[in-house]
């Protein structure tokens, strides 16, 4: 079962960052309020962007990887994968 790290926008505008196994119940959870405390106070709009990975560990290291990025960078890697 592949892992996935996705980029949610937040009403406010800002970006959330994780990862699952479990696309669809993890959304639903921060939809709920139920999933991490940011997006409790940082209401999720959409996901924006989604990346597929056959082990917890080089989703985890994608992770890290994106949320070090600057938000302009995130808006980057998000247009590059909806213009695809």
């Amino acid at each position: 079962m592949p892992f996935y790290v996705y980029i949610l926008l937040c009403m406010d505008g800002s970006f959330y960052t994780g990862y699952t196994k479990d696309l669809n119940e993890r959304t639903r959870q921060h939809e709920n309020g139920k999933g991490a405390k940011y997006t409790k106070t940082h209401r999720p709009q959409k996901v924006a962007y989604i990346e597929l990975f056959n082990t917890r560990s080089s989703a985890m290291k994608r992770e890290r990887a994106i949320k070090k990025l600057t938000h302009q960078q995130k808006q980057g890697l998000i247009s590059s994968q909806s213009n695809k």
